[in-house]
Formats: C-alpha cells, sequence, structure tokens
C-alpha cells in the first residue's frame, strides 16, 4: 500500500521535472491521507497542477467519510470496482512525491523505511481523482494505485505504489491513451532505480513533520 510519503522540493525544482508550472508549496515531510496533496492532471487542451484531498470520495458517494479508506487503488482490479473503473478511463493525476514511507514488521514491531529512487529524484505516482459535490461543499480528491511489490519492496510490504516514469507520464495523462497502454503502465518500477533505509518511528505520527524524519536510524 501507500498511506505516507514526502514532498519537500521546491516548486521551482518540481517545475523542471515535470515541464508543468506549479503552485506555491511548502515542504511536506510527512504527508498523510486527507491531506491536500499536489497532482497533475490533464484533459485535452492543457496540463495543470493543483491540489486535491487525499482519500478518494466517488462523485456518487453518500457519506464523504469514505476517503478515508480509499486512500489506494489495487491495480490488479482497478478496471473492475465501481468506484475506480470510470475514472482510469477518464480522470487519472500524477501525485507528485520525492520519497514514501513502508513499514516492514519485525517482531511485534514494525520498522518505518523511506524509500526513494537512487538519486533522489523527484517522482510520480499513478492516481485517479474525482469530484464530489454536497449540499454545503465540494471535495475534489484522489486515490493512489499500487502494484506488487518489486525485489526491492518484497522486504517491506508486497504492495507498493505505482511510480510513472518520466517518459510515460504524458501518455498516462491523455484522455486518448488506450485502456490496454493504461493498464500496462501499472507495473512494479524497476527496483534497481530505487533505494531504501530505515528512519525514525516518529513517521508514525502525522503530527511530526521536520527534516529530521528523512534521516537514517
Amino acid at each position: 500500500m501507500c498511506g505516507r510519503f514526502t514532498l519537500y522540493s521546491s516548486a521551482t525544482a518540481i517545475e523542471q521535472e515535470t515541464g508543468v508550472e506549479i503552485p506555491d508549496i511548502s515542504p511536506n515531510y510527512n504527508v498523510a491521507p486527507t491531506q491536500f496533496v499536489l497532482t497533475i492532471a490533464s484533459n485535452q487542451e492543457q496540463t495543470k497542477a493543483g491540489f486535491l484531498k487525499w482519500g478518494l470520495v466517488p462523485s456518487w458517494s453518500k457519506d464523504p467519510s469514505v476517503g478515508h479508506k480509499m486512500i489506494n487503488a489495487r491495480a490488479e482490479t482497478v478496471d473492475e470496482k465501481p468506484s475506480f473503473k470510470k475514472l482510469l478511463e477518464r480522470r487519472r493525476c500524477l501525485v507528485v512525491a520525492d520519497s514514501f514511507y513502508e513499514w516492514k514488521k519485525e517482531g511485534k514491531e514494525k520498522q518505518p523505511y523511506r524509500i526513494m529512487l537512487n538519486e533522489e529524484q523527484i517522482f510520480t505516482f499513478a492516481g485517479l481523482w474525482d469530484r464530489w459535490e454536497g449540499e454545503e461543499e465540494t471535495i475534489t480528491s484522489c486515490t493512489i494505485i499500487t502494484t506488487e511489490a518489486n525485489e526491492l519492496m518484497q522486504d517491506l510490504h508486497h504492495r507498493m505504489p505505482v511510480i510513472i516514469p518520466k517518459n510515460r507520464r504524458e501518455a498516462w495523462l491523455h484522455p486518448n491513451t488506450s485502456k490496454t497502454e493504461v493498464k500496462a503502465m501499472l507495473e512494479p518500477f524497476e527496483s534497481g532505480q530505487m533505494t531504501a533505509y530505515p528512519v525514525s518511528r516518529d513517521v508514525n505520527s502525522p503530527k511530526n513533520n521536520t527534516p529530521e524524519l528523512l534521516e537514517k536510524h
């Protein structure tokens, strides 16, 4: 799964990596569900970046609190589930990050690890978004797609977020990309391009949000 990540890179660095104008953004060393996350979406006319609430609330949902349970979508069934099927066809997005956390079970405890690309590059998760409209509020939200773990991640957890490589981002966002092409992108990222190390258990609480969370323990 993917339940926590980081985005502390500057807007300028993100713009250079994605080629998209980025709004002002504050460093976040412990991004958690229900927070607003930086995403990139596209239609046939333009590609834009903005902030969506992490935890998908389907447009047809009667209760917006369902978003707490829908932070992830499984790649294997994303084209079958009512909450995700139509979104995979027309509301794909990229969620921007520079590392993520996963917890490895060690005896009766769980040790958090930080996972990133080898050169600490900015990268993008495969995401889906939707808009829910209530009588008093509108919620535009997203979920992150997960897949089976690659060789690196298998030692930590059996699932991992889908990372869309730079050369596939445009196709992922383009509304005319075929279902076959889209599904082919939902695969584990190359483990040789990633690294992981243990970090402080302070990351367990979203209240902790400092650069020290990135340090190796």
